[in-house]
């Protein structure tokens, strides 16, 4: 448990002066790589008809998500139990250098404020920076529209890039931690309701985003509850109209994150012709995202120090 702890902060200090690794090394894209290559496989199967029931592609997705998720998790265990053996000092160096790439704040933060710098140049290049971060189309957004999905990827994010991998870190180690990675970043690449870029998912992509759903529950309501947290006494007022925001949107997790941000800053955000999060809320400026960061990082520390706590606290209960 004590590895564990310095682990965990070992990870966020080398994200935090060093960020990714090169891209060759990188476990995350690794597993894109796996997944990308199963995926084509599993489409060349495929009905393209997305209205069709297609169980074969949903049954050979699921087989390949699953082997992938055993040699992820498997690998990571294995990893995990060598730096065990050592002092617990030089296994939590280890495992937070495997940790690591695992999560993404500080790449996150660089992001979304690429976004806001490139709408202070011009409204097509803040479109184009944020075609980077979002699957949505971009052409036709506004300013406003383009600050709020910047703001909308960052709460996202924060549940699905950094609480989540760390929720499950603590919880069953690196190999946790990795699966999630490895799900979440399947949902990511196949979790579409329908064709998108000219493959059918609406079937092949059903069980990458159910299991992505279900890993995701409880983190995406912690995150929620962190951002309301670090709110202070306003938060708890904002956390009684939570919920029924959080509805609001098809996913059943992100809009917990989105919609504590959303009420944190009193803005609306909104999904053209999806959703609309604090629909009284004004609309976002310059401002809102640096305060959209604030909020975030402040949210982090939170999880930081209260899951260093709580491993204080388990090792200090073993001990008697």
């Amino acid at each position: 448990m004590m590895a564990l702890a310095l682990a965990l902060l070992v990870a966020l200090a080398v994200d935090r002066w060093w960020g990714e690794p090169r891209l060759r090394f990188h476990p995350v894209v690794w597993m894109g790589n796996y997944l990308g290559a199963v995926g084509a496989w599993v489409q060349r199967h495929a009905v393209q008809q997305p209205e069709r029931c297609d169980w074969k592609a949903f049954w050979l997705a699921a087989l390949v998500w699953i082997a992938g998720a055993a040699m992820v998790s498997g690998a990571a265990w294995a990893l995990q139990a060598a730096l065990l053996t050592l002092p617990w000092w030089a296994a939590g160096l280890g495992l937070g250098l495997a940790l690591k790439p695992l999560l993404a704040w500080a790449m996150l933060q660089s992001e979304v404020l690429a976004v806001e710098a490139a709408l202070g140049q011009s409204l097509d290049a803040g479109r184009e920076r944020l075609r980077w971060l979002v699957s949505r189309e971009v052409a036709q957004l506004s300013d406003t529209q383009v600050r709020e999905s910047a703001i909308e990827t960052l709460a996202e994010n924060l549940n699905d890039s950094v609480v989540a991998p760390l929720f499950w870190f603590v919880l069953l180690g690196l190999p946790g931690a990795a699966l999630y990675r490895f799900a979440n970043t399947a949902d990511a690449m196949w979790g579409y309701p329908g064709v998108y870029k000219g493959q059918n998912w609406a079937w092949a992509g059903k069980w990458a985003a159910r299991v992505d759903d279900a890993l995701s529950w409880l983190p995406a309501r912690i995150t929620a509850a962190l951002l309301l947290l670090v709110a202070g006494l306003r938060g708890a007022v904002l956390a009684r109209q939570l919920p029924a925001q959080a509805r609001q949107t098809p996913s059943p997790n992100s809009g917990w994150p989105m919609a504590a941000m959303a009420l944190n800053l009193d803005v609306a955000l909104r999904k053209p012709g999806v959703y609309v999060l604090n629909p009284q809320g004004r609309a976002a400026v310059a401002a809102d995202t640096a305060g959209a960061l604030v909020y975030a990082s402040k949210a982090l520390l939170a999880l930081v120090v209260i899951a260093q706590a709580a491993m204080v606290l388990i090792v200090l209960g073993a001990g008697r």
